[in-house]
């Protein structure tokens, strides 16, 4: 049977909760990526909130524990200047994820959330990547299963593809943040086949499959 997204409307006041932690890991192929499996080991329990059990969750999820900048941001003079460009001081999340390019090679960056976008800076480069406003994001799909990936789908631009350990509060962040500023529910979508927009003209799948001691993920061209 064919795997059917769900899309949810969430609840900016309630945490989403799904199974975190661990490093994404794998390695490239010409056509497809297997991302190999993240074990799902520590405690869990069924989630019975707005996502009615389709995901399992850590009890460090919890909202409370988020703790929102990892990598110190006003220690990176560099990153201050950026913020003051672009006329954004409030950060509500920055730490270090795997991003994907339109070629299937996995980038480190920052992934920085602020009131009114997203940034994507190279750590290594001291240098802005990416800017993306909220405003201009339509959606965020994730998977049934307990990885660490999520898609930015961005209509106007293309997409961004990333994994992260702390996907749970990034998520959270970005509909808390998107509901502030407009007062719009951001979607987020539910499957374990999602379609993103690699760039301007490359299109692509992620498919999720959940096997003995993790979830396998292949990324694959339309």
């Amino acid at each position: 049977m064919e795997d059917r997204p769900r899309r949810v409307q969430i609840d900016g006041s309630r945490p989403l909760r799904y199974a975190d932690g661990g490093e994404a890991y794998g390695e490239e192929e010409e056509e497809e990526q297997g991302m190999g499996l993240r074990k799902t080991s520590g405690e869990v329990t069924e989630d019975h909130g707005p996502f009615m059990g389709m995901k399992i969750r850590r009890k460090a999820s919890l909202r409370g524990e988020y703790k929102g900048d990892y990598v110190g941001v006003f220690n990176y003079p560099f990153i201050e200047k950026i913020l003051q460009k672009q006329g954004d001081n409030q950060v509500l999340f920055a730490d270090k994820v795997l991003k994907f390019t339109a070629s299937g090679k996995m980038k480190r960056r920052i992934l920085l959330v602020t009131d009114f976008a997203i940034y994507i800076i190279d750590p290594d480069m001291d240098a802005l990547k990416r800017r993306i406003a909220l405003a201009a994001v339509d959606k965020i799909c994730l998977s049934e299963l307990s990885d660490n990936f999520f898609a930015v789908i961005v209509p106007t631009e293309y997409d961004l593809l990333v994994a992260s350990s702390r996907k749970t509060e990034i998520v959270t962040v970005l509909v808390d943040a998107t509901k502030s500023a407009s007062n719009y529910e951001l979607e987020v979508v539910i499957s374990n086949r999602l379609e993103y927009n690699a760039s301007s003209d490359t299109a692509k799948e992620v498919h999720f499959e959940e096997v003995e001691g993790g979830v396998k993920t292949r990324i694959v061209k339309k």
